[in-house]
């Protein structure tokens, strides 16, 4: 239940990502309800009374983070079990085990995701149309108190990865009424979005009633978008035109676009996405263990220097493993540095910024989420720097991006709702829905007869 005052007060440093980055020493927040009422010094603020108060003296408070292409609702049933180099063939197999989870599966690997994310401070994901069973995943998000964009993923045709193939009309059908249905669903908490799984699996028939759908209900599409130097050739061997310049021609591109992983683009391709004001979502924990050659690969310097809108997500927990929004951030902050062996790369705080307002942009949530603000929505997070690799502390968000990682997350609210407490879950009981997860697992990978045997013995 929400708080009707909160005050978040006498914080070591708030970081609020504001127009104006001011990082607050000895900062309070007030929260009524949903949102901020209150920013400012502690002693500017202490007449302000509330009904609870937290003590925040050893704390750095952020924003809530935003992690913007997270597969949620089946990963973690069989977490780990794909070997290293698989690479892209364990594909197929991920999408053919969600087809055969149950609704009460998938709301609980859901929960258990979501319980991660939020452990972690991420507050909002969106969730790129894997989940197949949103009316009993619905319940999930509203247990935990998340803020998630969701949507059915659709394709019309043929691919590798086991994924259904629809007729155009009916794939548009399934797209138009998700978007009615769960828009707006849990008090404006959950948004819905149009959703082809990329182009390379979608007609331009396909693409133009996504972006004809997101623009009748003012929300966005979001597409995976992966080439490697070699579909890239072949898209202009074929059509004339590399990938970002087909959703040109298409109409397709445009602020309400977010372009998911971004791999293999080149200069000219930034070019359109800056100008045309189309936003991206680097995912580097996915890219890194696909050994994708990240800091190559993903031009995100110059989509920085360019102004487009990027954000940052982790994918999936069965491919990068981890679902944690500020080791994300750490990796872009060095990568970048050694890859291009240039240590002006990515510096920390536009990492942080990824994780937050320009996230929050990516997903055209910024005039709600992404910064501690007056009137925006009350989504933070407390870091307890009571901790080693807290110290000693002098620059919060050197600490927070170099040094720090979820471990240290102390309590995270979300529309004012205290959903994470001295680092542990309020709406669930944790070791509970692990053993539920873990079994169900076991009796997916039995069911649908797959084995994926370890390299060293199990004895």
């Amino acid at each position: 239940m929400t708080d009707t005052t909160l005050k978040i007060d006498h914080a070591r440093f708030i970081l609020t990502l504001d127009p104006q980055r001011r990082i607050i020493r000895d900062g309070s927040l007030l929260l009524e309800g949903a949102r901020i009422t209150h920013v400012g010094k502690a002693n500017e603020l202490a007449h302000l009374r509330a009904d609870r108060v937290i003590d925040a003296r050893e704390m750095v408070v952020t924003p809530g983070f935003v992690n913007g292409h997270l597969h949620v609702s089946y990963a973690h049933a069989t977490r780990g079990i794909w070997p290293d180099d698989l690479g892209p063939h364990y594909l197929p197999n991920v999408f053919r085990l969600q087809q055969a989870m149950t609704p009460e599966e998938e709301h609980a690997t859901s929960l258990l995701g979501i319980t991660e994310l939020l452990k972690g401070g991420t507050t909002t994901f969106l969730d790129p149309g894997s989940t197949k069973h949103i009316d009993a995943c619905l319940a999930a998000y509203e247990t935990a108190g998340c803020r998630i964009i969701t949507g059915t993923h659709v394709t019309d045709r043929a691919n590798a990865l086991n994924l259904p193939v629809y007729e155009t009309d009916e794939a548009i059908r399934i797209m138009e009424d998700t978007v009615r249905r769960y828009d707006g669903a849990l008090d404006g908490r959950v948004r819905a979005w149009a959703m082809p799984f990329s182009q390379a699996f979608a007609s331009s028939e396909l693409l133009r009633a996504a972006k004809a759908i997101a623009g009748r209900h003012g929300r966005g599409i979001t597409l995976h978008h992966s080439y490697t130097p070699r579909a890239a050739r072949q898209s202009v061997e074929q059509f004339g035109r590399r990938p970002v310049g087909m959703l040109e021609d298409q109409g397709i591109l445009g602020p309400n676009l977010l372009l998911s992983h971004a791999l293999g683009l080149d200069a000219g391709e930034v070019e359109l996405l800056a100008r045309s004001g189309t936003a991206v979502v680097v995912v580097p924990t996915a890219a890194i263990k696909a050994g994708n050659d990240l800091a190559n690969a993903v031009l995100l310097p110059e989509m920085l220097a360019q102004g487009v809108t990027v954000g940052l997500a982790t994918d999936a927990a069965n491919n990068s493993n981890l679902v944690e929004t500020l080791r994300a951030m750490y990796l872009v902050a060095v990568l970048f540095k050694d890859g291009r062996r240039d240590v002006s790369m990515v510096p920390a705080e536009s990492a942080l910024e990824m994780a937050t307002i320009g996230g929050a942009h990516a997903l055209g949530l910024d005039a709600e989420i992404g910064s501690l603000e007056v009137g925006k929505k009350a989504d933070l997070v407390l870091f307890d720097t009571r901790r080693a690799e807290w110290r000693t502390l002098f620059n919060p968000v050197n600490a927070l991006v170099y040094a720090a990682d979820g471990r240290s997350v102390h309590t995270v609210l979300v529309d004012g709702r205290v959903v994470v407490e001295h680092g542990r879950p309020t709406f669930v009981d944790e070791w509970e829905l692990i053993q539920r997860v873990q079994r169900i697992g076991a009796a997916l990978l039995e069911r649908t007869e797959t084995a994926v045997p370890m390299r060293w013995p199990v004895v």
